[in-house]
């Protein structure tokens, strides 16, 4: 069991009327499903601080502003979880391999962030990256401190509390714009992929839409509008079908021009 906050930071925090006070005092039991929920969803637009101050598995100090300038994919676990976490690790790894294949090695970042702050030092969360298997670049695994951590949940929308197995908690991954604000939420310990690849790629053609002078930004945008999801292969891949219904939908145009052209010829003719 994982010990709770303690009443008198609870107490302190909400004194203080910080927003991470919320957070905490989810932690004193669960929640209905309908109000976390509610909680979460209200989170979308909002912008988290940037100066939130993290700790990469490595020991290397960074902020959640230095994520900004791309989408950044956020997910909350504790790292001595044995099913829950390990599930939705897994999960978002696999998504996340199928959206570096779609939308390129730098397209977005993916962060980690172990919310058991007494435990999950950046020791415990470099086993943990480990233990899962995950090595990819841009996919970092990170620590804080209690506050920060309650702040940073309460901005997220993301509810937990203390339960017999450790922690109960929302099911949750967030998605980033490249300005650091809550695009989309992404709830389950497996989702399909489409879910955090549709988003990820709406936020990368956003973005490409204002460098679209150079001829490396204009054959980008094109893979990924022709990118699109195969159910049968849970991928994605390149389709030739838009450049085939633009061939037709202009030689449409073109034999109708060329009709009209004929039929004008001949009234004036006549």
């Amino acid at each position: 069991m994982r010990r709770a906050p303690s009443f008198l930071l609870i107490l302190f925090l909400i004194l203080l009327g910080l927003p991470g006070a919320g957070a905490f005092a989810a932690s004193q039991g669960p929640l209905d499903p309908k109000e976390a929920l509610r909680v979460s969803q209200a989170a979308i637009g909002r912008l988290p601080s940037p100066a939130h101050r993290l700790v990469e598995a490595g020991g290397r100090a960074v902020t959640l502003g230095d994520y900004r300038g791309k989408p950044l994919v956020i997910s909350l676990v504790y790292s001595s979880c044995y099913q829950t976490c390990p599930t939705i690790t897994q999960t978002l790894a696999k998504a996340i391999g199928k959206a570096r294949a779609a939308l390129g090695p730098e397209g977005f970042r993916v962060v980690s962030i172990g919310f058991d702050t007494a435990k999950d030092t950046p020791e415990a969360m470099r086993l943990f990256a480990k233990s899962q298997g995950v090595s990819m670049e841009g996919w970092e695994f990170l620590s804080t401190d209690p506050v920060t951590l309650s702040v940073l949940a309460e901005e997220l929308g993301f509810i937990f509390w203390a339960s017999p197995r450790g922690f109960d908690h929302l099911t949750q991954t967030t998605i980033l714009d490249k300005e650091g604000r809550v695009h989309v939420q992404i709830y389950g310990d497996t989702f399909e992929t489409p879910l955090l690849v549709e988003p990820l790629k709406d936020l990368v053609l956003g973005r490409a839409v204002a460098a679209f002078s150079s001829v490396e930004s204009l054959v980008d945008r094109v893979r990924l509008f022709c990118t699109i999801y195969d159910p049968a292969t849970d991928g994605y891949r390149f389709s030739f079908a838009i450049f085939i219904e633009i061939f037709m939908a202009a030689s449409s145009v073109i034999l109708a021009g060329i009709f009209l052209w004929r039929i004008n010829r001949r009234k004036r003719s006549a």
